[in-house]
């Protein structure tokens, strides 16, 4: 199985193929929200892997909205997901000087925090 599928989890994958789907079909987020009567900040956080665990019935009108079957928006084809060369290299030389998923998650939790708060 491919490490970005173990690293990112069924609940992230979720959201990224529903993401995709959304996405192909030129959706907004509140068109895909109005037209599935379903929040936009709840099917944001369905994408951005936030909401660990969506109801089958939620990803089941959501998947209907957007005509596919659920089963499409469950199945994950690592081939949609293009990673640059250059980041995959800078990880993995990353993880051979020992960095840990840790260390990566708050050095990104810090860019976040001084990007936040420039002035």
């Amino acid at each position: 199985m491919n490490l970005y599928i173990l690293e990112k989890g069924l609940s992230q994958l979720v959201g990224v193929a529903l993401k995709q789907y959304r996405e192909e079909r030129g959706m907004t987020i509140n068109e895909l929200s109005h037209l599935a009567g379903i929040s936009k900040s709840y099917i944001s956080s369905i994408e951005r892997g936030l909401q660990k665990n969506p109801s089958i019935k939620v990803l089941q009108r959501l998947a209907d909205t957007l005509d596919i079957s659920l089963s499409q928006l469950l199945e994950f084809n690592s081939e949609n997901i293009s990673v640059d060369e250059e980041w995959l290299h800078l990880v993995n030389k990353a993880m051979e000087e020992g960095l840990t998923k840790k260390d990566f998650l708050e050095y990104i939790q810090f860019f976040q925090f001084k990007k936040e708060n420039r002035m």
